[in-house]
């Protein structure tokens, strides 16, 4: 871990000596749950001593169905997650699906987030690099650790160094998905810092027919494993009422367990460092 790149965001740096969580509602519903997400978890995170960033999409893309909820749209999205930003003085993070609107999210959000689906399209990870924001790469289902390295290296190659990467899960069909905890170590011996998305690596892709399910209870052992295993951070996705959620309700956390939840996490990056 001796060439481990730090990544800096302000006072905030990932691969550093302090737990880094990146955490908020999946699809953004309402300025309501948006706003009061954001204000408990700075609160939280302030008191245990993180860092934190917010995390809300303006649109889910990649849903199973075409029926699914995919979230208000960019222009209202990107609104909304400025308010935020003004209102709690914290930095923002969400995700780009098409490459033309890159420049765009970047005037708004601190780290731009390539989804696991895309993370190989070419045209969008230098599109993302030539805003000079943070580029957070969820690593595919489909690809190892080794092959995520090769999408790090074209937002690099296209000028920008700060990037980390995100694991979540890999996919061997059958509604499923595995863990493999070596892709910590494997992902810092190329120099990249790296997060754990503690809530979709929990998820069951198709899992209720027409839609995702999930098993949030295995959602704290995994996290909690990833610190152990070297992580610089973790992703969590949290709502008040994640039962009556629009998107990803099974697998996101509730807003009232995140301090006990992130408690423990804190602890063990912690004796790891």
């Amino acid at each position: 871990m001796n060439n481990l790149k730090k990544v800096k965001l302000g006072n905030i740096e990932f691969g550093g000596n302090k737990l880094v969580i990146i955490a908020g509602p999946c699809a953004i519903e309402n300025e309501y749950i948006l706003f009061k997400t954001a204000e408990k978890l700075k609160f939280i995170t302030q008191k245990l001593g993180i860092d934190y960033i917010f995390k809300a999409s303006y649109d889910k893309a990649n849903r199973t169905s075409l029926d699914s909820y995919r979230g208000i749209g960019m222009e209202q999205g990107l609104e909304l997650l400025s308010k935020v930003k003004q209102e709690f003085n914290i930095p923002i993070l969400t995700d780009v699906h098409l490459p033309a609107d890159a420049k765009t999210v970047a005037e708004v959000v601190d780290i731009i987030q390539i989804p696991a689906f895309l993370s190989r399209q070419t045209d969008l990870l230098v599109e993302a690099a030539k805003t000079g924001k943070i580029v957070n790469i969820k690593k595919g289902q489909f690809l190892s650790p080794q092959q995520i390295i090769l999408s790090a290296q074209k937002v690099e190659k296209s000028g920008n160094p700060n990037v980390i990467i995100t694991e979540r899960g890999d996919s061997f069909g059958y509604n499923n998905l595995v863990v493999d905890m070596r892709v910590f170590p494997i992902v810092h011996s190329f120099g990249y810092p790296i997060i754990f998305d503690a809530t979709h690596s929990v998820q069951l892709p198709g899992g209720a027919g027409a839609c995702s399910s999930g098993q949030r209870e295995f959602v704290p052992p995994l996290a909690n494993a990833s610190l152990a295993a070297g992580a610089d951070g973790v992703f969590f996705e949290v709502h008040p009422d994640p039962d009556k959620a629009l998107c990803d309700g099974p697998n996101m956390i509730k807003l009232d367990d995140a301090y006990d939840i992130f408690a423990k996490c804190n602890e063990i990056f912690n004796i790891m460092h």
